[in-house]
């Protein structure tokens, strides 16, 4: 793994040594990172850079004056002499990323600069490197900190000069005179001009569509439609990079021929080199983990099948046994040795063999339960959906001029009787029914789904709320298009639990079906397009109009890091054409495009959780309550650790802005924070920028809750429905994410089969065997935690902001953090909350954020709340 290197030098003064001795000094730090340490494999960075030096081309820093203004260069701060840094060439570096080494600079005190606020940088070596921050002694002054954390290229690749300001923070209007030219210079840098394909050195952040995702000249199959930009398919807007168009279809991106990291993000938004180390090393362990029990599938007696759960089972297990006498060495053959040293990585798993997932660490049959099967709709990967059922049988929104009847078919018969003496009507005005409703959001699209290889149905699961606070299923709803036609309406068949002989086998395939709609809505919904998608436009658009001087700019940092690089990985090889994603999960080529059409009912303000747990009738508005909200369901993970999450984001936001933005005018004064919401609305989300819902960020109200809701979504929401995938669906029979034939019909040899063996007529039924592992392997590779994670509550740097209430709060939100683990440890351990482990003795830590240095192992732990959507 490349390492990182802390590295500095010492000033060089070229005036006269018994001039400079007379001076004041401004004495301080400068710690960078250079570029042949984080790439160790660059050995011609360091010579070259060496040679620059004896040639006199160094690095220059110029001060800039908070205070004072040049005469002679209009409004702009003046500047102190220019310093260069010298020792780079004799200073050893050290090759220990965590061995951190600071060296003294030193600046010539110039009383007519006076306090600098900023300093211009000149790179002229041939490499880039990393600055990380620079620290000043300023004589008779507080310790200045500039808080860089950048990449500077050498002074030909830039038009302007680089500029790094101090960690003070200033509104727009209140920014000293002599830094104002250089706060919106630096921006209108960030922003571009909208031209040219974006190299690596490009700071540059702009807008552009989902255009990128399809492959035209592959053919018809290969080609997507634009997501973004129109009517039909509204998307949010991801970064630009100026790639040429597609010569087979202008309106599409062309894409990198070979699937690569190198795809464009602004410089400083990729993944540091530990993050991508960790990142490479899991994803070809998980590359690894497929080839194996693949090329063993070979010699079983059904070819890309599992026979049995055993089979499933020994991928965790066991050590996979290769076939016929193959070794290590047969194996090397066909894998390059490279990689196989990479994939025997020290991470204490087996090699080549997947770790066990946590739903079936206890119990291997505990997830067949149907105390399981409504739990994890609380408690699993995907708690965000069940909603209370307040009309019976449900009706569907779906325009019946096009889709015509599809209302539920289901009727009272086919539940009361499994409803322990309750009626619907009795358990519905109780607040007792719940459902788990796909229908209206997959249908639309059913029919073409089913004409690939898929064979699956819409489903919608009625559940009864029981006295033990568990969710009981009742029944089960599988609709299908109508053969003549969508204007027929809908073909519905109910089913309802049944625990013996072939009603059992029907009823767990019925729950199987349920479990891949829900699957699937999880990965494109829930999980990429409310986290993922939706927040991309908010990074983009915050370092366009919001300066790093800005107070919300500082706030809302944390929580975009990484973001845009991940989602640019994700288009080039999970959810392009032919990806990961549509090899894997049911849908197939229609899934980003179904994910454009449920995002037009998309609502940023439905991402508060209070609002959420509203809207879902999971809750009620009520003032005895702590938190003004009665949950529904007492003992509902989600909702309970999630409140709490939530409002302590809330309180340490509001402490935050009402420290800035003492009154509602500011906030409507605030022209950097106004354009920054306009185009946020109107060209980051612009295909939606008509909705009504939009806050107007008129008063403190506005911002303190918008910015809440940004926070959440990037950082628990996130987590909680992405760091359980591997737990609970890296044992696919638990949540399939797809299914390949329908429900058996009595008198049908498939119906025969469920009969004599149902554990093998279930498997040939949901995900086969490649695409399991494919799933698997990268859920896997997705649930895992950087060894740098930097999580909610914590900081990269303890000198982020140079005012000290600000940083008081956060050090009070940290405190609560830790109150609401010490809350979670103490639920999952009271065993009258049984929806806190169900069956399977799987803990709800989905929403435990990990405040403590323990958090820096990374893998899979399973819990831990990221700052931002970084994985």
């Amino acid at each position: 793994m490349l390492e990182k290197l802390m590295g500095s030098v010492c000033g060089k003064i070229k005036d006269d040594p018994k001039k400079v001795e007379q001076q004041r000094k401004i004495k301080g730090t400068v710690v960078l990172l250079k570029k042949n340490v984080v790439d160790v494999t660059d050995v011609c960075a360091s010579i070259k850079d060496r040679f620059h030096e004896l040639f006199g081309k160094g690095v220059s820093i110029q001060l800039i004056s908070s205070v004072h203004c040049d005469p002679s260069n209009g409004k702009k701060g003046k500047l102190g002499k220019e310093t260069y840094l010298e020792d780079w060439v004799s200073k050893f570096t050290s090759l220990n990323a965590n061995d951190e080494a600071k060296y003294d600079v030193v600046f010539p005190w110039d009383e007519s600069v006076g306090v600098p606020g900023a300093f211009i940088i000149k790179n002229h070596h041939h490499s880039q490197f990393y600055l990380k921050n620079v620290i000043l002694d300023v004589p008779g002054h507080e310790e200045l900190h500039f808080d860089c954390n950048s990449w500077v290229y050498p002074t030909h690749r830039y038009k302007y000069d680089r500029v790094f300001f101090t960690n003070k923070t200033y509104l727009r209007n209140d920014t000293p005179e002599p830094l104002l030219f250089y706060r919106d210079e630096e921006l209108k840098n960030l922003r571009g001009n909208g031209k040219g394909m974006l190299k690596e050195w490009d700071r540059v952040y702009d807008y552009a569509y989902y255009n990128d995702l399809g492959t035209p000249e592959k053919g018809e199959d290969y080609a997507r439609p634009v997501l973004g930009g129109s009517a039909d398919y509204p998307y949010p807007r991801r970064a630009r990079t100026g790639r040429r168009p597609n010569k087979k279809d202008p309106n599409t991106e062309s894409r990198l021929y070979i699937p690569s990291l190198k795809a464009y993000v602004p410089r400083d938004e990729r993944f540091n080199q530990v993050k991508l180390s960790d990142f490479i090393g899991y994803a070809l362990k998980s590359v690894g983990q497929v080839l194996v029990p693949e090329f063993k599938a070979v010699f079983d007696k059904t070819v890309n099948e599992f026979d049995t759960f055993q089979n499933v089972l020994n991928l965790y297990d066991r050590r996979i046994e290769l076939p016929n006498g193959h070794t290590l060495e047969k194996i090397r053959e066909h894998i390059p040795w490279e990689l196989i040293r990479e994939l025997i990585r020290l991470d204490g798993e087996k090699f080549l063999n997947y770790p066990m997932p946590d739903v079936i660490k206890e119990d291997r049959t505990a997830w067949r339960t149907d105390e399981e099967f409504g739990r994890e709709m609380l408690a699993g990967v995907n708690p965000v959906i069940i909603r209370s059922l307040t009309e019976f049988p449900p009706t569907s929104k779906l325009d019946p001029r096009v889709y015509g009847n599809q209302n539920s078919r289901i009727m009272r018969e086919h539940v009361e009787k499994n409803m322990n003496g309750l009626t619907v009507d009795e358990a519905i005005n109780n607040n007792k029914m719940f459902i788990l409703d796909h229908h209206d959001a997959l249908m639309p699209y059913l029919r073409r789904i089913n004409a690939t290889k898929t064979k699956t149905y819409v489903s919608r699961t009625f559940l009864l709320l029981q006295d033990d606070g568990t969710l009981k299923p009742l029944a089960i709803e599988l609709s299908l298009p109508h053969e003549d036609g969508d204007a027929y309406g809908a073909i519905s068949e109910v089913f309802t639990p049944c625990d013996h002989g072939i009603g059992n086998s029907i009823w767990q395939l019925a729950k199987a079906y349920a479990a891949v709609n829900d699957s699937g809505y999880h990965q494109l919904v829930s999980h990429w397009l409310n986290t993922h998608a939706v927040i991309e436009p908010f990074i983009i658009t915050t370092n366009r109009q919001l300066s790093v001087l800005h107070p919300i700019h500082k706030l809302l940092k944390p929580h975009f890091r990484d973001t845009i690089h991940i989602n640019a990985l994700a288009r080039q090889i999970l959810i392009n054409a032919g990806g990961v994603l549509e090899r894997t999960v049911f849908p197939a080529r229609y899934a980003m495009e179904m994910s454009s059409v449920i995002y037009k009912d998309w609502n940023f303000t439905d991402h508060a959780l209070p609002v959420d747990l509203i809207k879902r009738g999971m809750a009620v508005e009520d003032p005895n309550e702590p938190h003004g909200l009665r949950l529904m369901i007492e003992d509902y993970p989600y909702a309970v650790d999630g409140l709490e999450i939530w409002f302590a984001i809330e309180s340490w936001v509001k402490d935050y802005c009402s420290f800035y933005y003492p009154t509602d005018d500011i906030v409507k004064e605030d022209s950097e924070l106004q354009l920054w919401w306009k185009e946020l609305r109107e060209v980051g989300h612009g295909d939606l920028k008509d909705a009504t819902w939009w806050p107007n960020m008129q008063t403190r109200g506005d911002l303190i809750h918008t910015c809440t809701i940004i926070i959440w979504v990037a950082s628990a929401l996130h987590a909680a429905v992405n760091f359980g995938q591997y737990p609970y669906a890296g044992y696919l029979p638990n949540r399939p994410t797809m299914s390949r034939r329908f429900m058996p019909k009595p008198g049908t040899p498939e119906y025969v089969e469920l009969e004599s063996e149902p554990d093998l007529s279930f498997l040939k039924t949901i995900t086969a065997q490649l695409q399991t592992l494919l799933g698997i392997s990268i859920i896997k590779m997705l649930s895992s935690h950087s060894t740098d994670e930097i999580y909610l509550g914590q900081r990269e740097n303890p000198e982020w902001t140079a005012d000290d209430q600000p940083r008081e709060a956060f050090k009070r939100f940290g405190t609560k953090l830790v109150e609401i683990e010490r809350k979670i440890m103490e639920r999952n351990n009271d065993g009258r909350l049984r929806n806190r482990t169900g069956p399977v003795k799987v803990p709800y830590m989905l929403l435990y954020p990990s405040t403590s240095d323990e958090s820096k192992i990374g893998g899979l732990t399973g819990k831990g709340i990221p700052n931002s959507v970084s994985i």
